[in-house]
């Protein structure tokens, strides 16, 4: 099991992680799906199911269900990750700090997903983003990590060097 960080510790962290110059990786990355985070033989629960909620029940961070693991094979490597922004930090109008999530809405609006299936991401340069709906792919040094949110706890975390609208 990794040892609990504190927030200013995973961005220092994140920050060291940042030390390759940035535009070194461009083309030379790992493509990642929301499924190869997962532990072995775990299954994703379809989003469809997760927004089965009641509304009015407690915070959506109480309704996280628990996660069965991580996976450290990209633990270092350069990856590329589709998802969600749920914005935690901004400088101007651009986001600096988001969780990555899976799909639209969650930790928002239906239970977030288990730490698992979430992502920490850190940006030296802010990213104006359109909203909750914009789809992003989101490239950079990827980690283990343990951090608690207002909204979820989180298991990866991932420094961006470039974040650009979802594409194939």
């Amino acid at each position: 099991m990794m040892p609990r960080l504190n927030r200013r510790q995973l961005l220092a962290s994140i920050a060291a992680l940042g030390a390759v110059p940035h535009g070194a990786w461009a083309d030379d990355f790992i493509d990642l799906d929301w499924k190869d985070l997962m532990p072995e033989g775990q299954t994703m629960i379809p989003p469809m199911f997760q927004g089965l909620i009641d509304h009015d029940q407690a915070p959506m961070s109480s309704l996280q269900p628990a996660s069965s693991g991580v996976r450290t094979e990209w633990t270092g490597q350069i990856v590329r990750l589709p998802g969600f922004i749920v914005p935690i930090e901004y400088s101007g109008t651009g986001v600096t700090a988001f969780i990555l999530v899976p799909f639209v809405g969650a930790c928002v609006h239906v239970p977030p997903p288990p730490a698992n299936q979430l992502v920490f991401v850190t940006t030296p340069d802010p990213y104006e983003s359109s909203g909750l709906y914009e789809a992003v792919n989101v490239i950079g040094m990827f980690g283990v990590s343990s951090l608690s949110t207002q909204l979820a706890d989180v298991a990866y975390a991932l420094s961006a060097d470039r974040i650009e609208p979802f594409s194939i």
